[in-house]
């Protein structure tokens, strides 16, 4: 904010008329755009396109950080059944649910 407040004082106190003003206050909010909301939206679409990608079987971990395989989608609704333990199955809702990436091997 007083990064912000700085950039528009000397804006205001330039000779010049209140363009170099407004310009830079759309720079601000370009810059705010590429580099913060534009890689969000791109991530939840990546995330959204993965969970209807997910089927039966697949290891997932859930947003509570608990490890399973899917055992049942349900299409219609919005949850799925997920088993933690041999024998043991929880229901999940879906947006709380993540694809599992291994992680790669520590090089030597």
């Amino acid at each position: 904010m007083y990064v912000l407040n700085t950039i528009l004082l000397q804006a205001q106190s330039s000779a010049g008329s209140g363009w170099s003003g407004m310009l830079m206050i759309v720079a601000m909010i370009a810059i705010f755009y590429f580099v913060m909301i534009r890689p969000q939206s791109k991530k939840q679409k990546e995330l959204k396109k993965q969970r209807e990608a997910m089927q039966s079987g697949d290891k997932v971990v859930t947003a509570g950080g608990i490890h399973g395989r899917i055992k049942e989608l349900r299409e219609g609704a919005d949850t799925m059944l997920v088993e933690v333990a041999p024998g043991v199955t929880i229901k999940v809702d879906r947006a709380s649910v993540y694809p599992f990436v291994e992680a790669a091997p520590a090089k030597k």
